[in-house]
């Protein structure tokens, strides 16, 4: 590959996410390609799915205090459609990415659907400073009510869990935790949420 060539996809990857090369990574801005996964998969005739994080799968637990200390699990949010985002305060994709979760939040958290009570997101944080989680999620106007995270940067036990190697990185499942999609940024997510509305 020509130097010329590596440079603008370094430089193109570096608006895309914050990835994990090292212990010094809230400094590193390269990750991998994105990877996306929107066709619903069929999982009916599944009556024991795989734990796992592969669209098809049941989404691995996670359990974790919200700002105030109060513990919730992902699997108390059976019945809704939920999407598992990954992000922090100090990932310059993930904060420019939020008014965009925004706006899928207000435009889906009362829409009607076929399987599901509703949509909400379940934000996990690789932050490991509580008072600038806090302030992210005040400044970026999250205002849904699911912010967890261990404090514990990239060593993360969900981020482990979950294969996460650079965010923004997100999971969408569906009402039976079942993945049907990931990684879904920008009008994508609004293109992948409307597969599943039946009315607003």
């Amino acid at each position: 590959m020509k130097p010329t060539a590596y440079l603008f996809l370094t430089a193109l990857f570096s608006v895309v996410a914050c990835s994990f090369v090292n212990k010094d990574a809230a400094k590193t801005k390269q990750s991998e390609p994105v990877r996306v996964s929107t066709t619903p998969p069929d999982v009916s005739s599944q009556s024991e799915p795989d734990v796992g994080t592969d669209v098809g799968d049941l989404a691995p637990e996670i359990n974790l205090p919200t700002p105030d200390g109060k513990e919730i699990a992902l699997s108390d949010l059976r019945g809704k459609m939920v999407l598992i985002d990954f992000w922090a305060s100090w990932c310059g994709p993930c904060r420019r990415e939020n008014p965009n979760l925004v706006k899928a939040y207000e435009k889906y958290k009362d829409a009607e659907f076929e399987d599901a009570d509703g949509f909400t997101i379940y934000s996990v944080s690789l932050d490991k400073s509580k008072g600038s989680w806090e302030k992210a999620i005040e400044q970026d106007n999250l205002t849904w009510k699911y912010h967890v995270s261990d404090l514990k940067f990239w060593n993360s036990e969900p981020a482990s869990r979950y294969g996460v190697r650079a965010i923004p990185t997100n999971f969408l499942i569906n009402a039976d935790g079942i993945i049907v999609a990931k990684n879904l940024r920008g009008p994508l997510l609004h293109r992948t949420m409307d597969e599943y509305v039946t009315s607003f």
